[in-house]
């Protein structure tokens, strides 16, 4: 199967009532995990890439080589989307496009809603020539993503008028509103907008992607996948299940130096960990259903 677009997967799973989780690849262990488990789960997956990741891991180009070379040596028949992560500009989605990733995320929310509407147009004429996804982000989400920091007191909820704006004037696949979560680690308890959540699907009637799912409690999970959220975005806690493991397998071989060791315990660590948020998400199970 080849990577394939995110939205046909996202109205399905909405259809469904299921989320389909995105996890970043940070190196190539994190990509081997993250299609291994799709396929042990029979769940479609969405492998996100930062513009950091892009840099550390040689480009656009050979991230989309190594993730089609990894579904044909795993014989993977799942659904699976590769995905450009919070792209800070026009450039980089093209590059992404042009690359072969089947969807791109704009992330204007730093910006004015005129300006974020301006940029996130011209993504799209882009990307649906392509037959590209795109996602977009309104309102700001505190915390940080690859070093990008918004501090909590920047941090503004979005509203829903301008979503409904946002929406009919771009044509955007898939809307990232903010709502309370944080990317990286939460200090206190999440707090959900729910009620946001809710009429912003219904004015909207596009999916809805939650970010920051590190930390969220699975109840709150499941009431936004009610609600109309499609795809939830899970990345630090896969670092930290990967760190972890890796210093684990050191500490029981201090003297080693055989990295492929300690590489293979952190990637079973998060292949585990992913399959768990995969049933968490309700999307082990769903790659029969038509995501294509």
């Amino acid at each position: 199967m080849q990577i394939v677009s995110m939205k046909s997967m996202l109205y399905t799973a909405r259809a469904n009532q299921y989320a389909v989780g995105q996890f970043n690849v940070n190196n190539l262990e994190f990509a081997q995990a993250f299609l291994q488990a799709a396929k042990e789960e029979d769940s479609p997956v969405i492998l996100g890439i930062t513009e950091a990741a892009v840099r550390h891991m040689g480009g656009y180009s050979l991230i989309t080589a190594m993730v089609k070379e990894l579904m044909k040596e795993y014989e993977i028949m799942v659904p699976v989307a590769l995905h450009l992560d919070h792209s800070s500009s026009m450039e980089s989605c093209v590059k992404a496009i042009h690359a072969g990733f089947t969807s791109v995320m704009i992330d204007g929310s730093h910006l004015s809603l005129p300006d974020n509407i301006a940029i996130t147009r011209r993504v799209v004429e882009v990307a649906k020539v392509m037959g590209v996804t795109v996602e977009a982000e309104i309102g700001r989400i505190a915390g940080e993503e690859d070093g990008v920091v918004v501090d909590a007191s920047l941090g503004t909820y979005a509203a829903v008028k301008d979503c409904e704006q946002f929406i009919y004037e771009t044509n955007v696949d898939c809307l990232a509103p903010a709502l309370g979560s944080v990317h990286g680690q939460y200090k206190g308890e999440p707090r959900l907008r729910f009620d946001l959540l809710d009429e912003i699907v219904r004015l909207t009637g596009v999916p809805c992607a939650l970010h920051g799912g590190t930390g969220i409690p699975s109840q709150d999970i499941k009431k936004a996948i009610t609600l109309g959220v499609s795809k939830i975005n899970v990345n630090t806690e896969n670092q930290m299940v990967y760190t972890a493991a890796m210093r684990e397998a050191l500490s029981q071989d201090p003297a080693g130096y055989e990295v492929r060791n300690y590489a293979r315990a952190a990637m079973d660590a998060i292949k585990a960990s992913v399959k768990g948020k995969m049933r968490e998400f309700g999307s082990s199970g769903q790659a029969e259903t038509k995501n294509i």
